[in-house]
């Protein structure tokens, strides 16, 4: 049969209608419902659900009688009353389930699953559906869903000029065009000694300006003391690095923001240390022993060796990265007990965690802990680049998003999606990924996605968009590679369609700093170019104004619904719709053709970018996007765009 079976979840908890969503809390009761349409002839339904396997590999599978309860448009509707706790059996750990109906008609029995928010899909070609559930307590931060994450390496932004170098430190003068210090190729070793002079003290001089992108949260790249320009390599958790204004330094920077409706996160690298450490002291650069100098050092249970003292286990094979031992006491003791609460009782306002995926659950469940004991609303954000959901990392199932670990994570999925509608047109891929990831993570959860386009980890995306591919290019050939002015002018149309896009969805628009002033650069360390003061793209950073302003003003974009109404090649249309009650709804409109799109409505509607009130009708041009503000109970459809 053609499916034409649909799926519906009533909750409880959240006493309403919550189909769109696959994750809820532990005791929640949902009414599921089916509607098949009658022409299948349908004489029984069933629900067959079990428990993730990779945690419990001998739970049993489950069948849930659907029960008949009337006819709906024409449509036979089965029911049925799911309690959580009868699948959980009030074990915590119990999470991660999978479930698809079985359908028995006049000529054919079917399975229906798949991770479409509504409609289910063959399970032969779409799998079975995903049930996640988490802690009834879980809260995520309130204040990070506001305005936009404006993410700083600090070397990089603005230099004040109050800082005095370290000895060993090589100062790159040339700030408007100096090529970041490269190795021979990627991976080869490299000292990463060479500044250009970015501090905390910069930071501070142009807080207006992040301001003015409709910041609320800064998150910032490492400050701790570490011996190279990006800090990775922590060489002391408790000293904030003297290049970049020590302690003072963070401590103004927290209170001036504070008073710009700003808070400011730090980047947590709890997974690995510094070669060149007050801990492992390789190098000797620091007074006492560190574990790599004696087996009595305090600090010699946070590090594994295979061959003591030169053979040890590093992040990824990188000798100058040691890796620690989360799950060690006395290492948790130091960063709970010591590390955690002196930032944060000095006004950090949360934490992004490099790595998350190679922190034990011990250790983020005890952080989230000890971060929400100081400040309830302090946001726990994880770098992880896959789905959070139902993630494996080192052939575990990892719980990040059940409640007491992270508040939400980065959102690779969705910058991988967008650049390959924006670039390539794929508007399924784009539909697939952002309706099943919305799908499968607690509502809470999405709210609070980091979505951003670029990091310090990623090719500047307007050099994605409209560079050649960097494909096999050493790194001298790439250190001076820029696009031309053609193709410049088009990468940075491309790039407000994507930044358009990418602050309408779920979750909270993060910049890399300099992406609104046109700053290009392939992989790292090319994408890490100082800040153009004197040659910003003043088209974009207006566009990117324009678009902070209205994150910041718009409910609907913090904590509205998704659903997809248009995905096309050259099309892609989405809703932001209240997720109780309201009388607004928030469309947006992606034209991604070369020519003018009309769109037709039979009532007054707003367009919020150009700020135009208009009566009925609009005239979206090519390679633009609009958001267009409609009454809740407005019908759209795909005649709206023809």
């Amino acid at each position: 049969m053609i499916f034409q079976i649909t799926e519906h979840k009533y909750s409880r908890f959240y006493d309403c209608d919550m189909s769109l969503f696959g994750a809820f809390p532990g005791s929640d009761t949902l009414r599921l419902e089916i509607k098949v349409p009658r022409s299948f002839g349908t004489y029984y339904a069933e629900m067959q659900i079990y428990a993730d396997a990779l945690d419990f590999p001998d739970d049993e599978l489950k069948y849930i009688p659907l029960e008949w309860s009337g006819i709906e448009n024409g449509k036979d509707v089965y029911s049925a009353v799911l309690k959580i706790e009868t699948l959980t059996g009030g074990n915590s750990d119990k999470g991660l389930f999978y479930y698809r109906y079985k359908i028995s008609g006049a000529q054919e029995e079917i399975f229906a699953g798949g991770e479409e928010p509504v409609e289910l899909k063959n399970c032969g070609e779409a799998g079975d559906r995903q049930l996640l559930i988490f802690d009834d307590g879980y809260r995520t931060s309130s204040h990070f869903k506001e305005g936009i994450i404006y993410h700083i390496f600090v070397d990089r932004f603005y230099k004040s000029g109050k800082c005095v170098p370290r000895g060993d430190a090589f100062i790159n003068p040339d700030w408007a065009n100096g090529i970041p210090q490269y190795a021979e190729y990627p991976g080869a070793p490299l000292k990463n000694n060479m500044f250009f002079g970015g501090d905390l003290w910069g930071v501070i001089e142009k807080l207006d300006y992040i301001a003015s992108l409709g910041t609320k949260t800064i998150y910032l790249s490492p400050v701790f003391e570490a011996a190279s320009n990006h800090k990775y390599d922590t060489g002391d958790y408790l000293t904030v690095d003297s290049m970049f204004g020590g302690d003072k330094a963070l401590k103004t920077l927290f209170e001036k923001a504070k008073e710009r409706g700003i808070i400011v996160i730090l980047d947590g690298v709890f997974n690995h240390t510094g070669c060149d450490s007050i801990y492992f002291n390789r190098e000797g650069s620091y007074k006492g022993k560190g574990a790599y100098n004696s087996q009595k050092s305090p600090y010699y249970d946070w590090y594994s060796f295979s061959e003591y003292p030169d053979k040890y286990e590093c992040w990824w094979g990188v000798d100058i990265l040691p890796r620690v031992k989360s799950g060690s006491r006395s290492y948790m003791d130091f960063i709970f007990g010591k590390v955690i609460p002196k930032w944060m009782n000095m006004g950090a306002g949360g934490w992004r965690l490099d790595v998350a995926d190679e922190l034990s659950d011990e250790f983020l469940v005890n952080l989230r802990k000890t971060v929400k004991k100081i400040n309830p609303d302090a946001p726990v954000i994880g770098e992880v680049w896959e789905d959070a959901t139902n993630k494996v990392s080192y052939k575990k199932r990892r719980h990040y998003l059940r409640g007491n670990e992270l508040d939400s994570v980065m959102n690779y999925p969705l910058r991988d999606a967008v650049i390959d509608y924006i670039r390539n047109g794929n508007g399924e891929k784009l539909r697939t990924v952002t309706q099943g990831l919305y799908r499968r993570c607690p509502k809470q959860s999405s709210d609070c996605m980091m979505n951003f386009l670029g990091t310090h980890d990623t090719q500047r995306i307007l050099t994605v968009l409209g560079g050649r591919e960097q494909g096999e290019m050493t790194n001298e050939e790439l250190s001076t590679l820029k696009m031309s002015v053609f193709q410049r002018k088009d990468a940075i149309r491309l790039l407000k369609l994507a930044y358009a896009l990418t602050a309408a969805m779920p979750g909270v628009p993060c910049v890399f700093y300099g992406d609104e002033a046109g700053l290009e650069g392939y992989r790292d360390p090319f994408c890490r170019r100082p800040f153009p003061w004197n040659n910003i793209e003043n088209s974009l950073l207006d566009y990117y104004r324009t678009i902070g302003e209205i994150r910041k003003t718009e409910p609907l974009l913090v904590d509205g619904l998704f659903k997809n109404i248009v995905c096309r090649e050259e099309l892609f249309v989405f809703e932001r719709t209240p997720f109780k009650k309201g009388k607004s709804k928030l469309l947006v409109v992606i034209n991604r053709s070369e020519r003018v799109l009309p769109l037709k409505f039979d009532i007054k509607i707003s367009e919020l970018i150009s700020g135009d009130n208009r009566v009925n009708e609009l005239e979206l041009e090519p390679m633009t996007a609009a958001y267009i503000k409609l009454p809740a109970d407005y019908e759209v459809t795909e005649e709206n765009f023809r």
